[in-house]
């Protein structure tokens, strides 16, 4: 109990000492490292993620034409593989010193040629145009393109995970930076691809416009990921590593320990893992599939695309009040409740199988929903940088490729099993690829509802568990940070003189 005792009222000393009134460490409060240009390029960045068309599966089901039991195999055997190369992958990066840093090698000198390599994907109907969902020459070609698509995807993946928690030692800079991009990166048009290309899709499978899909995907794929990649290379360029390394290079035993012996990354992955189990197909397959009309969903969330950013006034506020573990949890709950009563609807006088009141209560739905949205977003983003910090904090040295690596393992194996089995429920519940949209079957088409609603709700809840016991109050994040700036400068005057 002494021990105890003393742990205590050090926490406690900690806060007093390093804390301002809201209960949060005030360590860093006059120092912001990230300028206006590195913060444009932050939200750049932010925009690249999600400056794509969308419909990846229907480009698959639909134009490529791979069979559903040849596309689990294949994912079966990419994950393995996976697996392989993101031990082998880690280890090399989180053993890597340079002086442009641990991670910008990586990024600066991948980026190009991903890219480059990424549009093979879209040129699939023009190698194998009108062949079956198991031509063995197309099939050959997907397995290899897979195989190099994710070892490229991988090193760059780990390097960017890495890097997007080194840019500031400042949680709360980090905070705000997070903050700023999710806010901002809807009105720079992130989304407006996706909008563009569910509007064309659903006028060409209506016969609307004289326009192939193949066309379609190969056009608004090419530019995107162009554009996009455009944009994180400006982020690599004007960005910089700022948390310091340890000298000493960590192995990969110790990466693979850190995710048991660092608590917080325990419970991100322990609830991933049980949230992994949830089995669903997407409200996009469900509105396209049904009503002919994927545009539709962009349509109904139109009126919560205001709201979406008032949620992010609400993030301050809700910090001040409530604890992360809190957020957390609260925002998981609400949006599957909200989930559940969308089903519920739907099931009242066979609704899903209506258009209009289908869609307003989509509408409704996420209006309601954004209220949480920027708590969710941001909170979900800064656990993770949370969570390694506690690592550097507990250990003595940052391991994000191999701790981030480690986190994945497991979910990498459930989930290249629960891809198989989402392949095999859409046979199951007699979805046909190929056929004109709108003519499935009704069993098929009351599944796909059920599969975007209650079902990855129900399959998935358990996930919401381990998010009860996170462990950093406020006093302990604020003990770990005081005592975090004080190694750093350490670190960087031992550097400096050695």
């Amino acid at each position: 109990m002494d021990n105890e005792n003393k742990q205590d009222t050090a926490v406690e000393a900690a806060s007093a000492a390093g804390t301002g009134k809201n209960g949060e460490t005030n360590i860093y409060e006059n120092f912001n490292y990230v300028g206006t240009k590195e913060t444009a390029a932050y939200i750049l960045n932010d925009v690249s993620n999600t400056f794509a068309v969308g419909g990846g599966e229907r480009y698959i089901w639909d134009v490529v034409k791979i069979d559903f039991t040849v596309s689990a195999v294949v994912n079966l055997f990419t994950s393995a593989w996976d697996i392989i190369n993101d031990l082998i992958l880690a280890t090399i990066v989180d053993n890597t010193r340079t002086r442009l840093g641990k991670f910008r090698p990586y990024l600066l000198g991948m980026q190009i040629p991903l890219t480059l390599l990424g549009t093979l994907y879209w040129f699939l109907p023009i190698f194998f145009p009108n062949t079956s969902g198991t031509f063995i020459p197309k099939l050959i070609f997907y397995f290899t393109f897979n195989i190099i698509q994710e070892t490229a995807s991988t090193a760059i993946g780990i390097a960017k995970g890495g890097y997007m928690s080194t840019i500031t030692p400042n949680p709360n800079e980090r905070v705000r930076l997070i903050t700023l991009a999710e806010l901002l990166s809807g009105y720079l048009g992130e989304d407006v691809p996706g909008y563009i290309f569910g509007i064309l899709y659903d006028l060409i499978n209506n016969d609307k416009i004289k326009m192939k899909l193949s066309s379609l995907f190969i056009g608004m794929g090419l530019t995107t990921s162009l554009i996009s990649s455009a944009m994180t290379m400006y982020f690599f360029f004007k960005s910089r590593e700022r948390v310091p390394q340890s000298i000493e290079q960590p192995n990969i035993k110790e990466g693979l320990k850190a995710i048991f012996t660092n608590y917080p990354v325990f419970l991100m992955c322990l609830s991933d893992f049980l949230g992994g189990f949830s089995v669903g197909s997407g409200m996009n397959n469900y509105f396209i599939d049904v009503f002919k009309y994927g545009s539709l969903i962009p349509l109904a969330n139109l009126p919560s695309s205001f709201n979406g950013s008032i949620s992010y006034a609400f993030v301050a506020p809700l910090r001040r009040r409530f604890s992360s573990k809190a957020i957390w949890v609260g925002t998981d709950i609400f949006g599957d409740i909200m989930s559940l009563g969308y089903f519920i609807f739907g099931m009242i006088n066979r609704n899903y199988t209506k258009w209009l009141p289908m869609t307003i209560a989509l509408g409704v739905r996420e209006f309601i929903s954004k209220f949480t949205w920027g708590a969710s977003k941001v909170i979900n983003a800064d656990l993770w940088n949370e969570a390694m910090d506690y690592c550097e904090w507990k250990n003595g040295y940052r391991m994000e490729a191999t701790t981030s690596v480690a986190k994945g393992l497991v979910l990498k194996i459930q989930g290249a099993f629960m891809s198989s089995v989402r392949s095999l429920v859409l046979k199951k519940i007699g979805y046909v690829q190929g056929l004109k949209i709108g003519t499935q079957s009704d069993r098929t088409k009351f599944w796909e509802f059920a599969l975007c609603t209650a079902v990855p709700t129900i399959t998935g809840a358990l996930g919401i568990i381990p998010k009860f016991l996170w462990p950093l109050s406020k006093q302990k994040r604020a003990l770990m940070y005081k005592e975090l700036a004080e190694r750093r400068n350490e670190l960087v005057t031992a550097a400096a003189e050695g």
